[in-house]
This record gives structure tokens, C-alpha cells and sequence, in this order.
């Protein structure tokens, strides 16, 4: 009868034994340099004594250099003293600009009713020789009228009163009122200018008559005719 063989098969122990004696050679290695590392140190631990010994025994002059520094004196730095800052300036105040006011007057207080009942013909008092010469006044009299006239050139007021407002007092936050007589003829042109009540500053004042000089105004009139008057009216120098 024919016997039937396996194949040889390969065995690996030979293989595990190689590993082994490899890893047994590179345990061996690492015994081998520990040793001779101890051996390496103690001896550089032994040459170092003897080279140390034979220094003090042979040259015993030999010292240490010593490198120790001696401070000395110390040159005390009088410090400069304190500088005081000073406070800072006050802000500069913007300089002021005048106000002309605007007074409503009311025209029941200016004008005094007037009715033929209160007033008739024949107890009329006669005509002032000045009235009837010029047909108005050289002093500030009271003329009926129902209209009372009004300011037409307000922005040219207006700068006029900046341009004159005095800087001293401007810059001084210094302002007042005066009350101005106005002369106005039948056509609304001022003829003649008067202080009524004085500001307390004579710079006001002049001021204000040179202001109260550009004013121009429309006629008043007396129902439908126009009438010369006299008129008050506050000029106002006031500080922002």
C-alpha cells in the first residue's frame, strides 16, 4: 500500500531561538557599557584627588584669587525738589453778542382812548405854533394815532447793534436799556433822536442813539392819514 507524507513543514523554533540570542546580545551590550561607565567615572574620580593632593602638597603658596569689591563710599544725589504744576488757565469766554429785544407794547397802554363824547370840539385845547408851522414838534408831545408805525430794516438794526455795542463793556458781560425818543415825520423818517432813560453807561446811550439813527419806519396814521408822532422805544444791549 502506498503511505501518503505531509509535507515537511517549516518549524519556527529556529526563528524564536534567533530572536532570543539577538535580544540576549543586546542585553549583554548594555551590561557591558554600565560598566565600563562606573569603571570610567571612579577612575576620573581617582586622578582628580591625586592631581588636588599633589597641588597643596607641592605648591602650598597657592591661594585662591580674591574677587570680592569693596563698595566705598556712596555719593549721595540730592534730589531736585518737586515741581508744582500750576493750575490751568481759565477757558476764555466767547466774546458776547448783542440782543436787540423785541417788546410787544400794547397798544391800549400807549394810546389813550379818544371820543368825541370825552373830547368835543369846543373844549379842544388850540394847536402848538410849532405843530402849525412844521407839522411836528421839537419835544416829544402825544399825537393821536391808530396805526402805530413799525421797524423796516431789522437786520440792518440788528448789526448795527453788534457793531456798536462798546467792546469794553461787551467784553465785561456789561449790557442795560435805554429808552429812546423817536421823531417821525409823516413819511416814516426819523428826524430827531432823545435819550428818555439813560442805561447808567454813557457808552450805552451813545451807542444807542447811533443804533436808534438807522431805524427806519413806516408811517403812523391816524385812520387812514398819515400823522408826524412821537414813539419810545427800548434799545437793548444784552450779553450771551
Amino acid at each position: 500500500d502506498a503511505v501518503v507524507q505531509d509535507p515537511p513543514r517549516r518549524s519556527s523554533l529556529g526563528v524564536r531561538e534567533g530572536i532570543v540570542s539577538k535580544q540576549g546580545d543586546q542585553m549583554t551590550a548594555n551590561d557591558r557599557f554600565k560598566e565600563s561607565f562606573t569603571s570610567w567615572f571612579w577612575g576620573s574620580m581617582i586622578l582628580a584627588t591625586a592631581a588636588h593632593f599633589a597641588l597643596l602638597n607641592f605648591w602650598p603658596e597657592l591661594t585662591a584669587q580674591d574677587l570680592s569689591t569693596d563698595s566705598g563710599e556712596i555719593l549721595v544725589v540730592e534730589l531736585p525738589p518737586d515741581v508744582v504744576v500750576p493750575p490751568d488757565p481759565e477757558p476764555i469766554t466767547r466774546p458776547a453778542a448783542p440782543v436787540a429785544s423785541q417788546v410787544e407794547i400794547d397798544e391800549n397802554i400807549t394810546i389813550s382812548p379818544t371820543t368825541f363824547q370825552d373830547n368835543p370840539v369846543n373844549r379842544l385845547p388850540p394847536p402848538p405854533d410849532s405843530i402849525l408851522s412844521s407839522g411836528i414838534s421839537d419835544g416829544p408831545i402825544f399825537t393821536p394815532f391808530t396805526v402805530r408805525p413799525d421797524i423796516r430794516n431789522r437786520a440792518e438794526v440788528q448789526r448795527t447793534l453788534t457793531r456798536e455795542y462798546p467792546p469794553l463793556l461787551r467784553d465785561a458781560g456789561i449790557g442795560g436799556s435805554v429808552e429812546v425818543w423817536f421823531q417821525i415825520d409823516e413819511e416814516g423818517v426819523v428826524r430827531q433822536t432823545l435819550v428818555k432813560t439813560s442805561s447808567g453807561h454813557e457808552a450805552l446811550d451813545r451807542a444807542a442813539l447811533k443804533v436808534a439813527g438807522v431805524i427806519e419806519f413806516t408811517p403812523a396814521l391816524n385812520r387812514d392819514k398819515r400823522v408826524p408822532v412821537w414813539i419810545s422805544l427800548p434799545i437793548t444791549f444784552t450779553t450771551r
